[in-house]
């Protein structure tokens, strides 16, 4: 692969991209400090994919931009997200909706700015990169072994359902993850697959390409995987299980099963170390932490708070009464819409392993125990219950129910065996769930707030 051209991080570059940028990004879904104002911006990398002038097209700039905003994140030093910016002196309809504005002066002078993943011909430039491994300036394109490079030609288009980061479709054969949001290190939706993929398991797809840079810090940007085309998430299928008064206790119990198959081979391809002492006091403590704080932000929490800190308290004092508990590598933000299934008869597939993005990433690649995933999943049944007019608290009982007696089955132990570890983070999950519904959604504060009277009413 041949070595791009790569623009100087300027500042006269920033400044003729700082005022656009001001405006559009705040109104992008994927960017994290919206509610903040905008005060900076530094460019830490800039590298022209497709030269933006002198090539008769469209020229594709990609940034690796840091974003200043009063106190994100403590230390000043801002959010750094990845832009893949298509230029053109005038810009067809048919990319109007994608337009990010005119340049007026600077490097980029004349030439009108755009969303690059919004346009088909960048898009398939994006793709031809990932079919050839090697360097492109700053940027690696690196393959899964032994894999067979993607067909030329797919025709692409936009994944419009994702928030945190943005989706390419090809050809209905791939989807390319653009990861926007950066944390330094090994991006756990691409670590984890990989690893399962080497280990020989079949319910995660296999990664087929990705992209990172090596400077200035080392970042996972970007993630080749198959498109699933035809499957259906398990939260639209729990959902049709309920309009139409059907049970869904096989497929709970099913989801049991892959749940628990993905976490022995996690546990198998990955370290596992022990929880006990003052490691467990310290998980209690943050637990507790983000409970008082929760309560603070939300009122509604303040009664139920004394009994529900009792939840962490048991799980100090069993790990400062010697409780050991296994910490492997987990999924980390687990429910209905992150598994797959295609059509009947076809396996399960679970996808997504970024883990909370909003979380640092050296929190979300620590080993934790298992039964955080089981949480999340027995929350996501929850809620899906809860869409339903009645309410139907039986059926999501029974999916719990069958949920834990599948990951027992494959598993060999049942979660419901760890009674306080499993209500800790049950209890921790629905904590968090009333803090974003009651800033984002009021109108399902109810959803958590029920789960957080059943669990501060449990011995």
């Amino acid at each position: 692969m041949s070595e791009a051209a790569s623009t100087r991080t300027s500042p006269a570059l920033l400044a003729s991209l700082a005022p656009l940028l001001t405006t559009w990004l705040p109104a992008q879904r994927w960017f994290a400090g919206k509610g903040s104002p905008v005060t900076g911006f530094t460019l830490d990398l800039a590298t022209e994919l497709l030269p933006v002038r002198g090539s008769g097209g469209p020229g594709l700039l990609h940034l690796l931009l840091r974003v200043h905003q009063p106190e994100r994140p403590p230390g000043g030093e801002g959010d750094c997200y990845q832009l893949l910016i298509g230029a053109r002196p005038t810009l067809p309809p048919s990319l109007a909706p994608a337009l990010i504005g005119h340049v007026a002066e600077g490097p980029l002078a004349g030439l009108t700015l755009y969303e690059g993943t919004h346009d088909p011909r960048l898009a398939a430039l994006l793709l031809e990169r990932l079919r050839t491994p090697g360097t492109l300036g700053p940027l690696r394109f690196e393959r899964f072994d032994g894999a067979a490079p993607a067909p030329r030609d797919l025709p692409a288009r936009p994944l419009g359902a994702e928030q945190s980061n943005s989706s390419l479709v090809y050809g209905d054969t791939f989807i390319l993850k653009i990861f926007r949001r950066l944390h330094p290190g090994y991006n756990p939706d691409l670590e984890l697959p990989l690893a399962l993929a080497r280990g020989g398991c079949t319910r995660v797809p296999a990664p087929v390409a990705w992209y990172r840079s090596s400077a200035p810090e080392p970042f996972t940007l970007g993630v080749l995987q198959p498109f699933l085309r035809g499957s259906r998430d398990g939260w639209v299928l729990a959902l049709e299980s309920l309009a139409a008064g059907r049970p869904f206790r096989a497929e709970a119990r099913e989801l049991g099963r892959v749940t628990a198959e993905v976490h022995t081979a996690l546990a198998d391809a990955l370290p596992v170390v022990k929880l006990s002492g003052g490691q467990a006091e310290r998980l209690a403590a943050q637990m507790t932490g983000r409970l008082e704080a929760a309560a603070r932000a939300v009122p509604a929490l303040g009664p139920y708070a004394p009994r529900l800190r009792t939840a962490f308290e048991a799980v100090g004092a069993l790990g400062g009464r010697g409780r050991i508990w296994a910490a492997q590598r987990v999924h980390g933000d687990l429910h209905l819409g992150q598994i797959l299934r295609g059509p009947v008869d076809t396996p399960w597939s679970v996808i997504d392993f970024e883990g909370e993005p909003a979380s640092p990433l050296t929190e979300r690649c620590r080993p934790q125990p298992a039964v955080r995933d089981v949480a999340g999943m027995l929350r996501s049944f929850d809620y899906a219950a809860r869409t339903h007019r009645p309410w139907n608290p039986a059926w999501a009982e029974a999916c719990r129910d069958a949920y834990c007696a599948g990951y027992a089955e494959a598993a060999g132990s049942d979660p419901r065996e760890e009674p306080e570890l499993l209500r800790a983070y049950e209890t921790d999950k629905a904590v968090y769930e009333a803090v974003y519904e009651a800033r984002h959604r009021p109108d399902w504060l109810p959803v958590p707030m029920a789960a957080i009277e059943r669990l501060a009413s449990a011995d």
